[in-house]
């Protein structure tokens, strides 16, 4: 049974402020979108029109309000297994002393990661099949849905089973300073997979093909060469088998880092426009936002690896939420749902970050191209295509985005020019 005491108030009452903040940031950029995002920005006249406008806007309030409703119906259901007493009712039907704490840790996590996905999977199927399909992005079809859900389960299995099983290893095999050692494994284990992606995991998803576009190419070598690089490393993704929505990005690291073109992106998007995006991807490349990225991530990480093993034989912390005692694979998820609400508070800074990066890459790419205006006609069409929101509430944008609003950014690659 639930223990009602400081932890338990603190922590419920950082759950429900992390909620209304959510709502309230969700209501304020809708209100804001009603109030400006009837007249189409002077940068965007010459890309899109009222009626656009209008399904822009339409888009964003359905994907908002229902993007809001599944985000709260997921807090609500872990809260109510939190607090129900489902989980030490869960770990009482796990023959701890016959499996032993590693088997019962992976079976335990195992049935919560299949509750959770149970749960999300009307969720997902009303975004893909219904508001999806509404705005004409959706190309997927039931069965490849299916695949694609047993795959992600497939991999979820293997690779979290295998990360699970290495943590309560060395939890019980790794003395005192175990959580030092999780820390090194751990991270190289993302490092292994951050070099895997590009090449073994995408793929089992996508087909990816060196761009084969003649006129494309040679831009391609030429820009690849101007900025030192290879050009074996661009690729096409064919994206269309899923969804209309257009895009590019930077992945991989080492030999395997690659940028990586949507089909729709190449279909939809003239030559120029496409050497400009490459160029902007190029930038994230030239300047290691991936790596610096990564040692922030490291960072974190053996500080989160150092609050763990302080609070994972806390008392208090099992009692508060009925369990008897100690139980390492336990406080993991106690601990993960303790720091929840409060990392979400710490989100705007990773976005300070980020836009700073891709403002760095916007930069980047002026040097490479002979002109801006084929970098603000590619953002022009990435928005008109995937009916992106021209009129975000600032706050709104200051917390969540991970790029500067369409707008601003035209507007100081004008001026940088």
């Amino acid at each position: 049974m639930v223990y009602f005491n400081s932890l338990l108030l603190t922590y419920l009452v950082i759950y429900l402020l992390r909620s209304l903040t959510q709502v309230f940031l969700n209501r304020l950029n809708i209100s804001h979108l009603r109030r400006h995002g009837d007249t189409v920005p002077e940068v965007f006249r010459d890309t899109i029109d009222r009626e656009k406008l209008k399904k822009i806007s339409a888009y964003t309030v359905d994907s908002a309000r229902f993007g809001i409703f599944s985000t709260l119906a997921g807090q609500i259901f872990f809260l109510g297994l939190l607090l129900s007493g489902f989980f030490p009712w869960m770990l009482n039907r796990i023959p701890q002393q016959d499996w032993g704490l590693i088997l019962s840790g992976l079976v335990f996590f195992a049935f919560l990661g299949v509750l959770t996905n149970l749960f999300q999977i009307p969720f997902d199927l009303y975004d893909t099949f219904v508001i999806e399909n509404r705005y004409g992005f959706n190309t997927k079809t039931f069965r490849v849905w299916v695949v694609d859900l047993m795959k992600s389960l497939a991999l979820s299995a293997v690779l979290g089973g295998f990360l699970l099983w290495l943590l309560l290893s060395l939890i019980h095999t790794g003395g005192r300073l175990w959580w030092v050692w999780a820390w090194m494994l751990v991270g190289a284990f993302e490092l292994l997979l951050l070099w895997l992606y590009p090449v073994i995991l995408a793929p089992l998803f996508n087909k990816f093909v060196p761009v084969e576009n003649l006129e494309l190419t040679r831009k391609i070598e030429a820009l690849m060469e101007k900025a030192g690089l290879r050009s074996k490393g661009v690729f096409e993704m064919d994206a269309s088998k899923r969804s209309r929505h257009t895009n590019a990005y930077f992945t991989g690291l080492g030999k395997s880092k690659r940028i990586v073109l949507f089909d729709t992106l190449l279909q939809s998007h003239t030559p120029d426009e496409i050497e400009a995006v490459l160029a902007h991807e190029i930038g994230h490349w030239k300047k290691k936002h991936v790596l610096k990225q990564l040692l922030v991530m490291e960072v974190l990480s053996f500080i989160a690896f150092c609050v763990v093993a302080q609070l994972l034989t806390w008392p208090l912390l099992y009692r508060t939420f009925g369990f008897s005692g100690p139980v390492s694979y336990v406080g993991l998820l106690l601990i993960g749902a303790l720091f929840s609400p409060i990392g979400y508070f710490v989100q705007p800074l990773g976005s300070v970050f980020s836009r700073k990066f891709e403002r760095q890459a916007d930069d980047y790419a002026l040097g490479l191209i002979s002109s801006a205006e084929s970098l603000v006609q590619a953002f022009k069409r990435l928005a008109a295509d995937n009916l992106a929101n021209l009129t975000p509430h600032p706050l709104y944008a200051w917390f969540y985005y991970s790029h500067p609003p369409l707008v601003e950014r035209i507007l100081r690659l004008k001026k940088e020019t």
